[in-house]
């Protein structure tokens, strides 16, 4: 299932066929979206019904749910096989699972899950999980510090707590918790898993508000550590990359994955990116220059990004830019 590495090794990602990324949850969803290059849009009017009685009909579209959380399902597919994993799971409890039976997804196809950073707009939908899915039996892939309790202080205001996973909850459910801070892989050398991501731009804050209880105390903990991202390699095309919020900082995030397949090319970029806000907007630019170098040719800013970066990077990137929405596949 799993490999080690030494921090800075070159690594022999295998490549696959093709690799299909759904978004089950995201901060949007819009059935007015049009198919757009490797998008498919689910529609309107597409999906189960649901009882209305106050329209005449009786009935009516059983609709996506959108919240501000991240979850992607990812199918790869390499000689002729196919493998289905989780990469996040939303903010509230049933949410993701909700999607799931809205897009006629079997949460049992699912093989592994994979969390991106311990934050609770990425996990609490594992809760839903387990309720679907009863004693679950599957790997969950995660950094140490993923259990950290934490809280965000902002000035002018009171600290707010972030709600913590519960490690007694996923073990006693049955998960395999698998933690690790280095590269690790998944389906024969078909998935690679960054671990924790080196700091190299100098100008990627990682998330300054947050703090974490260690040794008695609140002390800082901005780098979010924790902050993993995702990467296939599609053969004939390059690299895709995934990431939940993007902590790490989405050109470090790009770059690591870049540096681990020896300087693979970047052929798709997917996931929360948090440039939102006045700490990250100024980075935007910035961001932007870099993410020109490494020329991807798909482009899909989502969850944390902000409208301000989106904007921005619809204009810079206009053939590689495709928005978001809830339900929408990528077929990379």
């Amino acid at each position: 299932m799993r490999h080690d590495f030494e921090p800075d090794a070159e690594i022999s990602l295998e490549p696959v066929d093709s690799v299909v990324v759904t978004t089950l949850m995201d901060n949007l969803t819009d059935v007015f979206m049009p198919d757009q290059g490797p998008a498919r849009r689910p529609g309107l009017g597409t999906g189960p019904m649901r009882p209305a009685p106050v329209m005449a009909e009786g009935q009516v579209p059983d609709s996506l749910l959108a919240e501000h959380g991240f979850s992607v399902l990812v199918t790869v597919a390499k000689a002729g096989r196919e493998h289905r994993f989780l990469f996040d799971a939303g903010v509230s409890p049933d949410g993701v699972t909700e999607n799931m039976r809205r897009l006629d997804v079997d949460p049992g196809s699912i093989e592994a899950i994979v969390c991106s950073h311990g934050h609770f707009d990425h996990t609490t939908g594992l809760d839903g999980l387990l309720r679907v899915l009863g004693r679950a039996n599957l790997p969950v892939l995660i950094h140490p510090h993923f259990w950290r309790r934490r809280r965000i202080l902002l000035p002018g205001r009171e600290p707010f707590e972030l709600p913590t996973t519960s490690r007694r909850a996923l073990t006693e459910a049955g998960f395999d918790i698998i933690e690790e801070r280095q590269p690790s892989f998944l389906f024969d050398r078909s998935v690679l898993i960054t671990g924790e991501v080196p700091r190299t731009t100098g100008y990627e804050p990682g998330f300054p508000p947050q703090q974490a209880w260690a040794g008695g105390s609140w002390e800082p903990d901005p780098l979010v550590l924790d902050d993993q991202a995702l990467i296939v390699s599609v053969a004939g095309r390059g690299l895709v990359v995934i990431t939940g919020c993007g902590h790490a900082g989405v050109v470090n995030i790009a770059r690591y994955a870049r540096r681990l397949t020896g300087g693979e090319p970047l052929y798709a970029l997917l996931g929360g990116f948090h440039l939102n806000g006045p700490l990250f907007e100024p980075l935007i630019p910035l961001v932007l220059d870099e993410l020109a170098e490494m020329n991807p040719g798909v482009l899909v800013p989502a969850h944390c990004t902000g409208w301000r970066a989106q904007h921005a990077m619809s204009a810079r990137f206009p053939a590689a830019f495709v928005p978001n929405s809830v339900g929408t596949s990528f077929h990379l």
